[in-house]
């Protein structure tokens, strides 16, 4: 079902709860206009017809839902087969290219860095997905170690600059005020996952240049908040929250043709709440860029978070 259809089908289905909301007022209306004098009755038909009237707006709702859910899981469905489709046919292409034809050492080795680069493209496209999937097998996060919160978001800016070729100054890493290391508790495969994910968004969402600046914070004394902040596409105020819902593509995607699984953010989401933290997004709008904060409690001594020491 293509999007012209779907959202047809969600007017079609908010129309009839509408108009089957408000035949089941005016029946009521009737009924109560016709019995008038006798009270039993009324309370009788104003019961009856109230739990009609519920069933058909929860049943608009849920058909809505169900629309909503199926819309998401099909865009996600082409979106993985595309990530897929696409390095495996790059591959495939420089692979025959190289049976076929003499190429020089140069050209060889600029075909060998692009299947590297495809093959690394494939393989994090279905890590996402199995992560995603075992995420959502757990409550919590698994085995818990103290982590230096700093030493780790800079590894994997270090690392966000190799995988997307950026200079160093592209992404930046402020000092903690006071040089005061901040440790959290947690799973460290899973943190750098988390913090992985925020910082290819922030890449992929500036296709005019990557300008991000990030900072590690001390909040209300038991919060490290690690907020990282670029200056790219920036989110519609509507689309804060949703972003973080699996399978949810924001519609800037569709404006500059940005691809991905919808998984990453509802990973970041979910780990972080599996760490007893949160994730959370600000932007002034379109165009003004966006802030995204990964809250967790501080870890204090003896492997303690600070947030249970203080519950």
């Amino acid at each position: 079902m293509n999007l012209t259809r779907r959202r047809g089908a969600i007017a079609f289905f908010i129309t009839l709860g509408v108009c089957l909301t408000a035949l089941a007022v005016a029946l009521n209306i009737t009924w109560i206009h016709n019995n008038g004098r006798r009270l039993a009755i009324d309370l009788l038909g104003v019961l009856l017809f109230s739990i009609l009237i519920a069933g058909v707006v929860l049943n608009t709702v849920f058909l809505v839902r169900e629309i909503r859910r199926n819309e998401r899981q099909d865009s996600f469905l082409n979106a993985v087969t595309h990530e897929l489709k696409t390095p495996i046919a790059s591959i495939r292409l420089y692979l025959d290219t190289l049976q076929r034809r003499e190429v020089d050492d140069a050209q060889r080795q600029k075909f060998y860095t692009t299947m590297r680069s495809d093959t690394d493209r494939l393989l994090a496209t279905v890590e996402q997905v199995l992560k995603a999937g075992e995420l959502g097998q757990r409550e919590r996060a698994g085995r818990s170690t103290r982590i230096d919160f700093y030493s780790l978001a800079k590894e994997c800016i270090a690392t966000a600059l190799s995988r997307h070729h950026l200079p160093t100054d592209a992404i930046t890493l402020a000092e903690v005020p006071g040089g005061v290391r901040l440790h959290v508790l947690g799973n460290i495969e899973d943190l750098r996952t988390a913090i992985a994910n925020l910082l290819d968004n922030a890449v992929k969402y500036s296709p005019e240049g990557v300008h991000v600046s990030c900072r590690i914070a001390i909040e209300h004394y038991t919060w490290a908040v690690l907020s990282i902040t670029d200056s790219g596409l920036g989110i519609a105020p509507r689309e804060l929250k949703r972003i973080f819902k699996r399978f949810y593509r924001a519609a800037s995607s569709d404006r500059v043709k940005i691809k991905g699984t919808g998984l990453g953010l509802f990973l970041v989401k979910t780990i972080a709440r599996q760490h007893g933290g949160d994730v959370r997004a600000a932007s002034e709008g379109l165009g003004e860029g966006s802030t995204m904060f990964l809250k967790l409690p501080l870890a204090i001594a003896n492997g303690v978070s600070a947030e249970s020491t203080d519950a």
